[in-house]
């Protein structure tokens, strides 16, 4: 396993990192076979591990507390993030201090742990100032209960405004981005990858194989499968819509092209995101073993220029095919806002 800098850190993680969204009730509700298959990616060699408070409400984080204690805690580069929904109180949400200061130490309870090395802002949040939400991340950090923030799904504007912030006010600053990236989601290389790099900020993306669209199971002719998160967010699955539409077509290209190429489509799919130079690691997300066994050969993929080149022709640089994928929306640009 060759390891990575996560932006200029000095923390060196593995271009894998295993994102634990699946591991409960939201997918694998077995705690046992979910510590298989988080242990199962510790022997080969993945030593970041992502998290959120708000998956299954807490229960992807306790999964992974007891797959990590017994002595492997220390080898691990733990991440977890906060603003989601965690009650009925309006206030169990969001990026204030209020919550911040309540939720951290929960989620180090159901992490069994002393420290969370990436503590990350899972989403903006349009009425809370970044300063607010920058000084309780710094006293945390002055305190020992985490080591680095970062942020998830931050535009690019946001993500400067962010490093001035921490460097007019004295804060912490971000060191890390997770958004959203893939051969069909790549709005984040016009702006956002450039500008982590200026920043020298890690970056670990979220959904790889877009959402389930590049696992081989979205082919033209063949019944789409079903899921949960279907049935949650139909504006990027529904086939009725153009722009799902236009990306079935773009999977089956790119399925074709893979195989060409002599590797499954996602294994394709991974490699093409930790080949981006601004990419520290991708997120994988498996439910079950068979998915974890699948996605690990892809560290061996090695994509050429004439491979890329062909992947631009059938999804150009900078695009998402469907605007929904983005993973966060201004509120001024939903419907309803004017």
């Amino acid at each position: 396993m060759e390891y990575r800098p996560l932006g200029a850190t000095g923390v060196e993680v593995s271009p894998l990192c295993l994102g634990a969204m699946m591991f409960g009730a939201w997918g694998n509700p077995d705690h046992d076979e979910s510590i298989r298959i988080i242990h199962r990616a510790l022997d080969a060699g993945i030593n970041f591990v992502d998290t959120a408070d708000v998956y299954s409400r807490g229960e992807s984080e306790e999964i992974v507390g007891k797959a990590l204690a017994g002595g492997r805690r220390d080898n691990v580069v733990l991440a977890t993030k906060f603003h989601g929904s965690m009650g009925d109180d309006p206030n169990e949400r969001g990026n204030s201090r209020r919550w911040i200061m309540r939720e951290v130490d929960a989620s180090l309870r159901r992490l069994g742990t002393d420290w969370i090395d990436l503590y990350q802002v899972h989403r903006f949040d349009p009425g809370t100032d970044l300063d607010e939400t920058l000084g309780a991340l710094t006293d945390l950090v002055r305190a020992g209960k985490i080591r680095y923030l970062g942020s998830s799904t931050f535009p690019a504007h946001l993500i400067v405004e962010a490093q001035w912030v921490a460097e007019r006010r004295g804060r912490e600053r971000f060191v890390c981005e997770q958004p959203p990236y893939s051969m069909l989601v790549r709005g984040v290389e016009t702006d956002v990858l450039p500008v982590c790099a200026q920043y020298r900020m890690g970056v670990i993306p979220w959904s790889p194989l877009a959402g389930g669209w590049l696992s081989g199971k979205y082919r033209k002719g063949a019944e789409p499968p079903t899921s949960s998160r279907a049935g949650r967010i139909p504006r990027r699955y529904d086939l009725s819509l153009p722009a799902n539409q236009r990306k079935l077509d773009a999977a089956e290209r790119l399925a074709q092209l893979a195989e060409e190429a002599g590797f499954s489509l996602i294994e394709f799919a991974i490699a093409f995101v930790i080949r981006h130079p601004a990419v520290t690691a991708a997120i994988i997300g498996p439910r079950t073993m068979e998915q974890l066994e699948s996605q690990l050969p892809a560290l061996d993929v090695s994509l050429d220029d004439e491979l890329l080149d062909r992947i631009d022709d059938i999804v150009p640089p900078g695009t998402n095919l469907n605007p929904a994928d983005a993973g966060w929306t201004p509120p001024s640009l939903t419907r309803g806002a004017g």
